[in-house]
């Protein structure tokens, strides 16, 4: 069972107890699943009965309770724990787990045109982002161009004055580019209040760090955070998180070349492999996390979660090829399938931050 499929079956729980009479309110049109937080368990939750609480005139606790005896009698639903004022945390069956976790990278690895987690072009309604002449507000601005169209909305961004030459030189404006207004026309001619983007200016200059290690610096910090503009993010050591990230990706990638050399693809199946679970969570969760980066503004979210993702990563990398006269087995190409959805994320990511994702590094 997916994610998307899980959200499904919660919804009809829903559906089902309204019908039932046992709740009055408005079905919603979607539940949001994602990994549990602090307190919770399993491998997914959602807040649907804190949501539905107030309009059906009931606690969360008895709306988490009505909605839990239903999940039970689900398919593929292991257990069912209601924590806090009401989340209610779900567990697979084991072999739905298993399954789930093949489906999660097939769904990754198959997405082609429109990439795993992304929405067709056009399917949202349209946004105008505004933010002044500064740098940090530039790589914000098309870093969240980016976020938005991979989430289907068309994107207009205007600035307060046009840009520096030099920003786009050195920093990409791939996002924007096509589509920049500036003060006199932001809006002018269209009904849309904009989205006004303001973050924190940059203490110095971050030119001097190149592109890639200038956008990170400046988006990876929240908009209201100050960020950090030095050297430190070019070292390429296990301290810096832009390392992480993409020798995480890199490494992939290097898998991907000695496994063709010995002559095994990625095939998705079980991995054998115990400590995979985070890294799981972790890919489940990406577009969760494109959705929350493009609803609230906040390319940070994305950053953070490319961090998750390659921290994760590590402790697959070492079990995926053969080791010394050992055979390719279908365990190998299910590793392979599964650092391959890992480095196919990270990629992703990196590109919708407008930052590089090297195969060599």
């Amino acid at each position: 069972m997916t994610p998307v499929e899980l959200s499904r079956t919660v919804l009809r729980a829903v559906r089902r107890a309204v019908d039932d009479g046992e709740l009055s309110v408005a079905v919603p049109e979607r539940v949001v699943v994602a990994p549990p937080g602090p307190g919770g368990c399993g491998e997914y939750a959602t807040n649907v009965a804190l949501r539905l609480a107030r309009p059906a005139g009931r606690t969360p606790q008895h709306v988490a309770e009505v909605l839990r005896d239903r999940l039970l009698r689900a398919e593929g639903i292991g257990d069912v724990v209601i924590t806090g004022p009401g989340f209610i945390n779900i567990s697979l069956r084991e072999a739905d787990a298993s399954e789930a976790s093949v489906a999660l990278v097939k769904e990754i690895l198959r997405a082609g045109d429109t990439p795993y987690g992304h929405l067709p072009g056009g399917s949202r309604k349209p946004v105008l982002l505004r933010g002044a002449a500064d740098v940090r507000a530039f790589v914000h601005l098309d870093a969240l161009a980016r976020i938005l169209r991979a989430q289907g909305h068309p994107v207009r961004v205007g600035f307060d004055a046009p840009p520096a030459p030099e920003w786009g030189a050195v920093l990409g404006g791939g996002g924007i580019e096509g589509g920049i207004e500036y003060e006199q026309g932001a809006g002018a001619q269209d009904s849309r209040p904009p989205v006004h983007v303001r973050p924190v200016p940059a203490p110095a200059d971050p030119l001097p760090l190149g592109r890639d290690a200038a956008r990170w610096a400046l988006l990876r910090p929240a908009a209201h955070d100050r960020p950090r503009i030095s050297g430190e993010h070019l070292e390429q050591r296990e301290g810096n998180p832009l390392f992480r990230v993409r020798y995480a990706h890199a490494r992939t990638r290097a898998l991907a070349r000695n496994a063709a050399d010995l002559g095994f693809r990625p095939a998705p199946g079980p991995v054998g492999v115990s400590g995979t679970r985070p890294l799981l969570t972790a890919l489940a969760d990406h577009p969760r996390v494109l959705a929350a980066a493009a609803r609230h503004r906040a390319p940070d979210r994305l950053a953070r979660h490319l961090v998750t993702v390659a921290d994760a990563t590590q402790s697959l990398l070492p079990a995926v090829l053969p080791l010394g006269a050992e055979k390719p087995s279908a365990v190998h190409r299910a590793r392979l399938a599964l650092a391959e959805a890992a480095g196919t994320v990270l990629a992703d990511g990196l590109s919708l931050l407008g930052i590089d994702a090297p195969d060599h590094l």
